[in-house]
C-alpha cells in the first residue's frame, strides 16, 4: 500500500503552512465606514483580503463615545499600525457613511502616512445615495 501524504494544516483552521513569515504588502485599500454610532477602519490588500481592522468599540470606547471623532482617530491609528509593520507603500482610501468620524479618521490616516512613508494615491467617497428613495407613505386622511 502507498504512503499517505501528511497534512500540513487542518481543515478546521483553514490554514495551510506556517505563519512565521508574514506576507509583505506593497499596495492596499483602506476602508473607513463611519456611522453615527461607530467608526470601522479596515485595511485590505488589492485582492480584498483583510489584513487588519479596528473599530472605535474594539479600542475601548463604549456607548455614545464610539461615535466621536477622537474614537475614530484612535481606530484608524490602530488599524494602520499593523500594516506599517508589514511594509505597505501605497494605499487608496475609501470613505463611506455620514458619521462624525469621517474627517478625523482620514486625518489620522494622512498623518500616519506621512510619518511611515505610505503614499496615499486616491481618496474616494463611496457613500451610497438613493436616486429616488423609498416610496412615500400614503397621505393622511382626517
Amino acid at each position: 500500500m502507498a504512503k499517505s501524504i501528511p497534512k500540513i494544516g487542518s481543515r478546521k483552521t483553514g490554514r495551510i503552512g506556517s505563519r512565521k513569515h508574514t506576507r509583505k504588502i506593497r499596495k492596499g485599500v483602506i476602508y473607513i465606514q463611519a456611522s453615527f454610532n461607530n467608526t470601522i477602519v479596515t485595511v485590505t490588500d488589492v485582492r480584498g483580503q483583510v489584513i487588519s481592522w479596528s473599530s472605535a468599540g474594539s479600542c475601548g470606547f463604549k456607548g455614545t463615545r464610539r461615535g466621536t471623532p477622537f474614537a475614530a482617530e484612535t481606530a484608524a491609528e490602530n488599524a494602520i499600525q499593523t500594516v506599517v509593520d508589514r511594509g505597505m507603500q501605497r494605499a487608496e482610501v475609501r470613505i463611506k457613511g455620514p458619521g462624525l468620524g469621517r474627517d478625523a479618521a482620514l486625518r489620522a490616516i494622512l498623518v500616519a502616512s506621512r510619518t511611515s512613508r505610505i503614499l496615499v494615491r486616491v481618496i474616494r467617497d463611496v457613500t451610497t445615495l438613493p436616486h429616488n428613495g423609498c416610496r412615500a407613505p400614503k397621505k393622511r386622511r382626517v
